[in-house]
Order: C-alpha cells, then sequence, then structure tokens
C-alpha cells in the first residue's frame, strides 16, 4: 500500500511539478527577451544622442543577444514556441527601424556637416577680412559690426544646442539671431570704407542666406527622425512589451494551475501517509510494549550491576551473561567491564607503589648529585688554597731568612757599640746600608705575600659567598689568574689575558671565579694532558651596549663531535679512570645561563683547539643562587657548534 501510494503521487507530483518548472522557465526567458529588448531601445536613444561606435558596437552585441534568445531558447520552449513569430516579427522591425535611424543620423550628419558649420566657418572668415580691412579704431562700421559678429556667435551656440539636444527654442533663437545678421548686412554695406569691405559682405550677405537654409533643412530632418524613432523604435517595442506581457500573464496563469494541482496531489499523499503512519505507529506502539515487558528485568538488572560497579563493588556478578540475544551481549559486555575496572584498579595499587618508589629514588639521587657538585666546588676551593698557601710561602720564607739575618746583623752591631773598641764611621755606614737592603727586600716580599694574601681573600670571598656586585672585569680576572700561577707553573703552559680597562659587570664575581678557574682546570687536564704545551688566551670585548663578550680558547688537543655534544652533560667525563667527575663544565654551563643570564657556545675541532664563546648581560639578569644553579638543575645546551 505504502509503495503504490508512493509511485502514484511520485508520477502526479512529477507532472505538476514539470509543469510549474516550464512555466517558470519560459516566464524567464520572457523576462530575459524584456529586458533585452528594453536595453536595446535605451542604447539606440543613446546612440541617437550622442552617436559613438562604442555605443553602435554595443547595440550590435544586444541584438546578436535578442536575435539568440528568440531563435534557440524561445523557439525551444513547448509554451512559447507558438508566439515566436510575432516576437521575430516585432524584434525585426525595431531593427529595421534601428537601420532606417542610422541613415537618417547619416543625412542629419551631413546636413549638419555641410549646410551649417561649412555656411558658419565662410562667416567666420569673411567678418576676419571685414575686420581686417577696417582701418580706424572709430570708423562708423565698427557697432554695426559688432552687433552682427555678436549675433553671428549666438546664432552657432543655439544651431549647435538644437543640433545635440533637440530644442525647438534653440531652433527660433538660431533663426532671429540670422534675421539680425541679414539687417545689419545692409547697414554695414552702406558704412563700408573701401570696395574689399563691400565684396565681403555681400558674400557675407550669401552665406548667410545658404546657413538660414541649411538650419531648416537640419531642423526637418531631426523631426523626422523624433518622428521615426517615436513610431518605428518606440511603437515597436511598446508592441513587443504588449506581447510579452500577454504571454508573461498567461504564463503566470499556467503556473498557478499547475501549482494547484501540485498542492491537491501533495495534500491527498500527506492525507494518505498519515493514514498509514497512523496505522503503522499503533502496531509498532503494541509491539514495543511487548518487548519493552520483555526486556525490562534484564535490563534492571544490568543497572544495578553497573551501579554497583561505578560505586567500588566489583565482587557483584552480573546476571544474563548467559542469554543469547542482545541483553545478553549487553550483560556480557557489563562483566567485560567490571573484569577490566577490578585489573584497572590493581594496575593503579601497584603504578602508584612504583611512583613512590621512582620519587623516593630520585629524592636520593638529587641529593647524591648536589653532594657531588658540593665536593668538586669544595676539591677546586682546596686546590686554590694549597696553589696559594705555595706562593705565599716563598716571599714569607724570603723575608724570614733576611729578617734573621738582619737581627744577627743587629746583634753583632750592638755588641761592637758596647764594646771598649772605638767605633768606625766605615762599621757605621756598612750597617745602615745592610739595615736598609734588609728592610728593601722586608718591604717587597710582604708586600707580595700581602698582594697574594689579599687576592686569595678575595676570590675566596666571592667563591663562598654568592654576593652581587658590581666589579671591575680586568680586576677580577687578574685576581682569579694570580691564584691559578701554581698550575701555570707545574704545567708548561703559556698565558696571554687581553682584558680591557673599563668594562664594569653587575652581578656575581665568585660564579665569574668559578668559570674561569673550572675552564682553565678543565684546559689543563684535557687540552693539555701529559704536560703537554700549550697556550691558553682569555679575552674580552663590549658587545653592544648591554652584553659583554668572553672568549676563552686554547691550542689544544681539542675535541671530537661525539664529545662536543655532550660536553656539558652532568657527569660526562673521558677521564673517569682518572679522578675526573664530568662536573666541571656542567657547572659552567649552568652558572652562564641560569645565574649570569648568558649564552655559551662551544668550537672545537680534534688537534686544532677549544675555544668557549661566552656572551652575558652586564647586569646579571639570571635568578637563583649559585647553589641552585649548580646543582638543581640540569643542563639544556643551548648552542653547540663543531
Amino acid at each position: 500500500m505504502l509503495a503504490g501510494l508512493m509511485w502514484n503521487g511520485a508520477h502526479v507530483l512529477g507532472s505538476a511539478w514539470k509543469d510549474v518548472r516550464q512555466a517558470r522557465q519560459s516566464e524567464k526567458i520572457l523576462a530575459r527577451l524584456e529586458s533585452q529588448t528594453s536595453r536595446l531601445q535605451n542604447m539606440i536613444h543613446r546612440y541617437v544622442n550622442q552617436p559613438s561606435p562604442d555605443s553602435l558596437a554595443e547595440i550590435l552585441v544586444v541584438r546578436k543577444a535578442v536575435l539568440d534568445t528568440l531563435t534557440t531558447r524561445a523557439s525551444s520552449d513547448p509554451m512559447l514556441s507558438a508566439s515566436v513569430h510575432e516576437l521575430k516579427r516585432n524584434t525585426e522591425r525595431l531593427l529595421d527601424g534601428f537601420s532606417q535611424l542610422r541613415a537618417m543620423q547619416a543625412k542629419i550628419s551631413e546636413t549638419y556637416e555641410e549646410q551649417v558649420l561649412g555656411p558658419a566657418k565662410d562667416m567666420a572668415r569673411l567678418y576676419a577680412v571685414v575686420e581686417g580691412a577696417t582701418g580706424e579704431h572709430d570708423a562708423r562700421i565698427w557697432p554695426s559690426l559688432g552687433k552682427s559678429h555678436e549675433a553671428f556667435t549666438a546664432m552657432l551656440v543655439a544651431a549647435n544646442s538644437h543640433y545635440f539636444s533637440l530644442a525647438s527654442a534653440s531652433a527660433e533663437e538660431a533663426r532671429r539671431d540670422a534675421d539680425t545678421i541679414e539687417k545689419t548686412i545692409p547697414v554695414m554695406t552702406g558704412l563700408a570704407e573701401n570696395d574689399e569691405q563691400r565684396s565681403a559682405l555681400q558674400r557675407l550677405k550669401a552665406r548667410t542666406a545658404a546657413l538660414r537654409n541649411g538650419l531648416s533643412t537640419l531642423t526637418e530632418e531631426l523631426s523626422k527622425r523624433t518622428e521615426l524613432l517615436r513610431n518605428t523604435i518606440d511603437a515597436t517595442q511598446a508592441n513587443a512589451a504588449g506581447a510579452v506581457d500577454q504571454l508573461s500573464a498567461k504564463m503566470r496563469e499556467h503556473e498557478q494551475t499547475a501549482q494547484a494541482t501540485f498542492d491537491r496531489a501533495l495534500s491527498d499523499i500527506s492525507r494518505r501517509a498519515v493514514s498509514i503512519a497512523v496505522i503503522f505507529l499503533g502496531i509498532i506502539l503494541s509491539a514495543g510494549v511487548l518487548i519493552a515487558l520483555s526486556i525490562r528485568l534484564p535490563l534492571q538488572q544490568i543497572m544495578t550491576a553497573m551501579g554497583a560497579i561505578t560505586k567500588g563493588d566489583f565482587e557483584r556478578e552480573v546476571q544474563g551473561t548467559n542469554a543469547r540475544d542482545e541483553v545478553g551481549a549487553m550483560a556480557r559486555a557489563v562483566e567485560v567491564f567490571r573484569e577490566n575496572a577490578i585489573a584497572k584498579r590493581k594496575a593503579e595499587d601497584e603504578l602508584r607503589a612504583s611512583k613512590e618508589r621512582a620519587e623516593s629514588a630520585l629524592l636520593e639521587l638529587n641529593a647524591a648529585q648536589q653532594n657531588l657538585i658540593d665536593a668538586e666546588r669544595l676539591a677546586a676551593l682546596g686546590g686554590l688554597v694549597a696553589g696559594v698557601t705555595h706562593e705565599v710561602n716563598n716571599p714569607i720564607g724570603i723575608s724570614l731568612t733576611v729578617a734573621s739575618s738582619l737581627a744577627r746583623r743587629t746583634a753583632m752591631f750592638e755588641a761592637e757599640l758596647k764594646g771598649d773598641g772605638q767605633l768606625r764611621r766605615s762599621q757605621l755606614e756598612e750597617f745602615v746600608r745592610s739595615s736598609r737592603d734588609a728592610s728593601e727586600q722586608l718591604v717587597a716580599n710582604l708586600q707580595r705575600a700581602g698582594e697574594l694574601i689579599e687576592s686569595f681573600k678575595q676570590v675566596a670571598v666571592d667563591r663562598s659567598h654568592a654576593e652581587r656586585r658590581q666589579f671591575p672585569l680586568d680586576e677580577a680576572t687578574d685576581q682569579i689568574i694570580a691564584s691559578l700561577r701554581p698550575v701555570l707553573k707545574r704545567a708548561p703552559i703559556a698565558l696571554r689575558v687581553d682584558v680591557p680597562e673599563g668594562l664594569v659587570i653587575d652581578g656575581y664575581p665568585g660564579s665569574y671565579g668559578q668559570i674561569l678557574t673550572n675552564l682553565f682546570l678543565n684546559a689543563a687536564n684535557h687540552a693539555f694532558a701529559d704536560r703537554r704545551s700549550g697556550t691558553i688566551s682569555i679575552s674580552a670585548r663590549p658587545r653592544g651596549a648591554d652584553d659583554v663578550e668572553i672568549i676563552f680558547a686554547d691550542d689544544g688537543a681539542g675535541m671530537t663531535p661525539e664529545v662536543q655534544r655532550q660536553a656539558f652533560d652532568p657527569f660526562f667525563t673521558t677521564r673517569r679512570n682518572e679522578g675526573g667527575t664530568g662536573l666541571g663544565l656542567h657547572i659552567v654551563y649552568n652558572l652562564v645561563t641560569q645565574q649570569l643570564g648568558g649564552r655559551m657556545m662551544l668550537e672545537s675541532r680534534p688537534g686544532q683547539g677549544t675555544t668557549f664563546r661566552i656572551i652575558m648581560p652586564r647586569t646579571a639578569n639570571g635568578g637563583g643562587t649559585a647553589e641552585e644553579s649548580d646543582g638543581a638543575q640540569w643542563a639544556n645546551r643551548m648552542m653547540s657548534s663543531t
């Protein structure tokens, strides 16, 4: 029943809709045709008023479009094919009228050029001849000549206005100006002073008459053009528009009839469909009640099991898993969910325990790392103490020897002074000279020892206290180099320092000292291993207004690309069997990038030395203390180059 109803309704609806669509298509063709013919009429009017090649080309394009619409679309339309002949006849009449208009327009242009503009040009030359032949400025002919010339100018303006705008008042004004010219010619002839003027005035009279006749002819031809435009173009367009309107009314009536048929068919189909739907709905509701009654209890059992699972009660088994229908499949799916939940809880417990063990191991690892870093720093400071102690021992020992010798000499001089013998002048001068030499040696050696102790004191204080202050870069570098002299004495390493004066850093001198110390010791232990000779250079220069570039370079053994990739990693060393911890460059990198807020780059090739390029701000902008920078974070190398 439903299939038969749908087939019958589709057939009726298809037929009605086809008629509606055909009527609308025909109406569109008519609207297009009416629009094209109206446009063609407007373009013809515009061409008549302002003829131009572009307007003519556009008219020909629209003419072709109108003919194409009539020939192809309207002829093939079943509702318009009977009226195409009448529409074609009106269109051809319109186009024939346009051809006549073009011929008339050409004739009008020729008349205007030959019978209006030609005499006007001759009259202008004749006026120039008369004016040129008038010798005196106060001649009696001048008033009449000026009036005539003024009328001639006004006549030209009126004639052009009549030609271009078809104004009848302009034609009348041109005739009045011509009358004025003709009236002034006899007066000017009587006032002429010579034969040249009289001859020119006679010719002027003849050309004025010719111009009057040309204006009359132009007026007649313009009237004929207007009548042709009104009776042929506009009337034909009106007939075509009336025919199109009649066809449009028929199309709308046909469309309304088809639409009514379509609506009735659709209403009938809808009514039948509703009836059948009501019947099927009753059947579906009855079957649904029966099906709901058969599955309600198993679903309630499944819902109870799901509620228990969501509350964490995983021990309650799901009922109905043995059923072979969809409810049984749902029960088995819930049972799988329960088993997965049990396994998930067990995995979560194991994961939580593993996480706690991993966190505990991480805390122990961090503590061990911090201890190793602290030990590395203390070892570096201990080496510094040993070196400075060795350096201070020499001037102190020399001072002690000189002081002991001076004491013995003083005692001997005192004994001679208290003796019975007479003290000679030479003995006194010898004692004064030896005392002065001893004093100079004591002062020089003690001053040297004082400088070493002061340098060590400043470096030690900077290393043990992360105090921020302003410090000259050259003085801090000299103090650090002084503390490293013992290492230079033990190895054949030359040192070149090029740090200009005036570079003041607002930062952490202790961190800067540790950076140079670690780089120096790293070069001594790796670049110049086995007492290899070489040169270390330390240079600094301003980099813009806010940064300083420090270059630490050596010409030692260099690094392979694999070593360069791991150079800043913690605990990486190539001399682990010889006591290396692998924290020296790691600490340097963290101090540069984190505490001083700078950047560090590494360039090296095997056998060609290594260059560390440090760019840091003049005002440190890093955060955290030295301890945090050394031990709490792992290095993330910003840039490494081979």
